[in-house]
């Protein structure tokens, strides 16, 4: 018998849904990718015509700006999704697990609050714009729509991370915050 000593699978007998690298994306995530790539084209295009043609676009500076809010944003909603925003996880290592556990649905709704707040200040402040951007014929107040969409959408993750943290015991939700921050660590 070839029998191995170890618990773990052979190489080739291991399942790829159990190997935690694999990709985690959903379709919240795609307005922030195009956002990135369609940001890397702009950037590209314009080091191109300045530095290459040595003619630059002059709308490129302008966009280029625009679409980098919208992938901070964007890019938001997948970190929160994850849960992989940073926070400082120091201080769980020397509480008691259910004040722990409190001051982790603490923080997680107050989070919540404030990226619905931030929302209905971005809805308020596209509703009341009317101008367009400097070089482009394009209304500032897209990219506000954008920004608001972002933050209603890291609101609502936020909440669905709050129940969570809600529904799970004291000492299961510090060990998963212990072991995200060792997660990071070794990454």
């Amino acid at each position: 018998m070839n029998a191995s000593l170890s618990d773990e699978p052979e190489s080739g007998d291991r399942d790829p849904a159990d190997d935690d690298t694999r990709l985690d994306f959903r379709l919240v995530d795609i307005p922030g990718l195009i956002a990135l790539w369609g940001l890397a084209v702009i950037v590209f295009l314009q080091f191109f015509t300045r530095y290459v043609l040595n003619d630059s676009l002059g709308w490129t500076e302008e966009i280029a700006r625009y679409v980098l809010i919208l992938v901070a944003f964007f890019g938001a909603v997948t970190v929160t999704r994850k849960g992989t925003h940073i926070f400082l996880e120091f201080f769980y290592r020397f509480i008691p697990p259910l004040f722990g556990k409190w001051l982790a649905v603490a923080m997680e709704l107050l989070s919540m609050l404030f990226y619905g707040y931030m929302a209905w200040v971005g809805v308020e402040l596209a509703l009341r714009t009317r101008t367009k951007m400097a070089s482009v014929e394009i209304p500032k107040s897209l990219v506000y729509w954008c920004v608001a969409a972002g933050l209603a959408a890291v609101a609502v993750y936020s909440f669905l991370w709050l129940v969570r943290k809600i529904r799970q015991e004291p000492g299961d939700l510090l060990r998963e915050l212990e072991t995200h921050a060792l997660t990071d660590l070794r990454d």
